[in-house]
């Protein structure tokens, strides 16, 4: 069957760039009548035909039962989300909505996310989401519906922007009908309504694919077309409107790790395309080229995209001592339509190895203890500890003064609670003491409050310096999916460890090289005392390491034979996965599994054959890799009018706030010595972890200056300085230079002009940067005509 291409249509006005190509959608279901009730109609909040502003949220599927819609507008009501319902006879029907205050884990004395019902013309008296701890039915007005000739629309309406959410609504003419109570009652008044049939129906007429990847972030995305480009057949299935998992506009992180390196220089060419290539966390939208992975798929003709389909059922036979995957069910989020899919091979690439789980792999979560891996670092019993998940939020200046409400119900803070900020980078990070499957909408929850709150103080009560920065500073993005770092971990024949790592101990099966640090997270000390048990501020702690070679035996399950996994679910300890976890690290390892799934294609044969019988053949297409070789160098482009000046800082003595502890030493010499090349990062000096970070340039005798230039990040043109501050010693003390405050840097080279100062002492405040540490190839001072 040739495969079915839909044109590219908007999705949400929440996710800037939130065009996709669906393939084999199932047709769409608003409103239906129930079999058991005919007179109840039954609507799925996320089947709206237009969602407006409201946002559709998936994380908690386990949780609720099914999607949900969520009002999320950081404070500004989103537009209506709206559909037309068929009733099926006149008269009064009794509403039910099924939402909850999201708050209540915290407080009752308030409910933030708020909204009504319309129904035709009527507005019913009701405001949702004020009341109920857990997902529950809430009655509202009832409604006369008059005449059942042409549908009526039906609309969400938003009365605050903070996140009042709603799963279903039921209208009901029947004075018997009692909603459903549990999460397995609904689901079968759910499956009643869509007319959901007892066997879904196959995918693409039956196909069998070569390769089903479950999972479309950066590792998943890679191994579709790594395994497309070497002939094989995949489907590649994803819960979510666009690719990229973390790495999208969704959750805005960068992409880490290093690629092209030995043993296989050419693995990481695919992963480079995935981009971007500059650093930085939490950016403006385009930056994360959604689009641009959406090309990338769609130009492969042997991909089948399944957007927006999420995977819930794994058909699995007995294979000798082995467990065998012949089918795996998805329902699509927005119409409840269901698909199962055939495949030789399946890829787990969800993150949270949702695949394996159902399919009853073996695995892991937490913490293991020392006695069951013998690894140096590991407690001496075993925990829940994960690391957490991070809500990241931005802000942006504008034309005049803004506001934003006083939030009793979000976290508090007080001046010594407040750490001054108008972003929210990766440490802001939840749940590391929970569940992050099942208490992802509690642990998400905990970050809205964090960054509501930080907002509100900031824009309230800071004085001095602070609120004349924020003054007409107004938030302009909060994310509502959670950044994951750690959940389960499914085990293959081999589980990397800590020491195979730091020894380098060799395997004859070694692939994607890791260059991140076991970089673990932990609650942040005094964020644990100010908010105990509600931690959302992270530390890490990092042991440096030299590049070492994962072998291909961590990438497939041990106890199901046709199943592969790509990105921080594969095979590998807790300590192991703090340097295994970042997303080009994941890519490199889809490019691996999609390698792997051709040669099984090609030998019918499964992934521990392709150890065990074809392992040289998998070296040669990782010696040959599926992409060019991107060759690519970050350009640095002086500023035009700093060309030809005298830099003055090279007469100066550097003073820093701390060096670099954990790997190898960059010396604060670098920042004046005049030269840069923002490719090698061996030039440049770094500093240790903290909050903040300064460096200050004195002279022997006061120097006049009014331009600067600002070199900073990593090669590559990643993770410059974000937040920073020129200052001058006057009088004794440090006073901000005139038009340098600087906030959202996204440029590795900054060149600035201002109003002339003149001193002995010129100090260069950063006060927020990537990874809590600041990396700076060079600092200059000018003065200029």
């Amino acid at each position: 069957m040739p495969r079915t291409r839909l044109n590219f249509l908007c999705i949400t006005a929440l996710c800037a760039l939130a065009t996709t190509l669906l393939t084999g959608i199932a047709s769409r279901v608003d409103a239906q009548t129930l079999t058991q009730s005919p007179k109840t109609v039954y609507l799925e909040a996320e089947s709206f035909a237009d969602l407006g502003g409201w946002g559709l949220d998936t994380q908690s599927v386990d949780l609720v039962g099914s999607p949900y819609l969520i009002a999320h507008g950081w404070g500004t009501p989103v537009a209506d989300a709206t559909t037309k319902v068929e009733f099926p006879v006149e008269g009064q029907y009794r509403v039910f909505v099924r939402t909850r205050n999201w708050v209540t884990p915290w407080t009752s004395d308030y409910a933030p996310g708020v909204f009504e019902l319309r129904v035709g013309k009527v507005t019913l008296n009701n405001k949702f989401g004020e009341e109920g701890r857990d997902w529950a039915w809430h009655e509202g007005q009832t409604v006369n519906i008059k005449s059942v000739a042409k549908p009526i629309e039906v609309a969400l309406h938003d009365l605050t922007g903070f996140d009042g959410r709603v799963d279903a609504i039921i209208f009901t003419a029947d004075e018997d009908f009692t909603p459903p109570d549990t999460v397995e009652e609904l689901d079968a008044v759910r499956r009643d309504a869509l007319k959901t049939p007892e066997t879904a129906p196959f995918a693409a007429d039956g196909k069998v694919y070569d390769l089903v990847v479950v999972g479309g972030g950066i590792a998943g995305t890679c191994a579709a077309i790594a395994a497309a480009r070497l002939g094989a057949d995949v489907a590649l299935i994803q819960d979510r409107p666009v690719l990229g998992g973390n790495g999208s506009t969704e959750v805005r992180v960068h992409l880490n790790g290093g690629v092209n390196l030995p043993p296989y220089p050419n693995l990481g060419n695919l992963t480079y395309l995935m981009g971007p290539h500059g650093g930085g966390n939490a950016r403006e939208a385009a930056h994360y080229k959604d689009q641009t992975r959406l090309e990338l798929v769609d130009a492969e003709k042997s991909i089948d995209l399944y957007l927006e389909y999420r995977v819930d059922a794994a058909e699995t036979s007995q294979d000798g001592e082995n467990l065998h995957i012949d089918a795996i069910g998805a329902t699509h989020v927005r119409t409840g339509g269901k698909l199962r899919f055939k495949g030789h091979c399946f890829a787990d690439c969800t993150g949270d190895a949702a695949l394996g789980f159902l399919a009853g792999a073996d695995w892991s979560m937490g913490r293991e203890c020392k006695t069951d891996y013998d690894e140096p670092s590991a407690p001496e019993q075993p925990d829940t500890l994960t690391m957490g998940s991070s809500v990241q939020w931005n802000t942006v200046e504008t034309n005049e003064k803004t506001s934003f409400p006083e939030l009793p119900w979000a976290i508090q803070f007080n001046d010594k609670t407040i750490r001054p900020s108008t972003h929210g980078d990766w440490d802001w990070e939840a749940g590391m003491n929970r569940d992050q499957v099942y208490d992802m909408e509690r642990i998400r929850d905990v970050g809205l409050r964090a960054a509501y709150g930080h907002w509100s103080y900031m824009k309230n009560h800071t004085t001095g310096d602070w609120a004349q920065k924020v003054e007409k500073r107004k938030l302009n993005w909060v994310a509502y999916v959670a950044g994951k770092r750690e959940s389960r971990r499914l085990l293959g024949p081999v589980v990397l460890r800590e020491q195979d790592i730091v020894e380098a101990r060799e395997f004859d099966d070694a692939s994607v090289t890791t260059t991140w640090s076991i970089d673990l997270h932990y609650p942040e000390p005094s964020n644990s005392a100010a908010f105990p048990g509600e931690e959302f501020r992270a530390i890490c702690k990092q042991v440096g390491i030299k590049p070492y070679a994962i072998p291909y035996r961590c990438f497939y399950s041990r106890n199901v034979d046709n199943l592969f996994m790509a990105g921080r679910d594969i095979s590998v300890t807790h300590i192991a996965l703090g340097t295994i976890r970042v997303m080009r690290t994941g890519g490199m390892m889809g490019e691996v599994v999609g390698m792997a799934a051709s040669v099984c294609k090609a030998h019918d044969c499964l992934p521990n054959d392709v150890y065990t019988e074809y392992l040289d053949e998998l070296k040669e297409l990782m010696t040959k890799g599926v992409a060019p070789s991107p060759n690519a160098k970050y350009e640095a482009e002086l500023p035009e009018f700093l060309k030809g000046a005298k830099n003055l800082a090279g007469d100066a003595k550097v003073t820093v706030s701390s060096n670099y502890k954990k790997g190898p030493v960059y010396p604060k010499e670098n920042i004046n010595n005049g030269t840069y090349d923002v490719n090698d990062n061996a030039g440049r000096w770094v500093s240790d972890y903290d909050d903040g970070h300064w460096v200050d340039l004195t002279f022997d005798k006061p120097v006049t200056v009014n331009a600067t230039l600002i070199v900073s990040g990593q090669a590559n043109g990643r993770t410059p300085i974000r937040d920073f501050q020129l200052q001058y010693e006057k009088d004794g003390k440090l006073v901000d230079l005139p038009k340098t405050f600087v906030t959202d840097n996204d440029s590795p080279i900054v060149g600035m002009r201002f109003p002339e100062a003149t001193s002995k002492r010129f100090r260069l405040e950063i006060s927020q940067s990537p990874e809590g540490l600041a990396r700076i190839w060079e600092w200059q001072l000018y003065q200029i005509k």
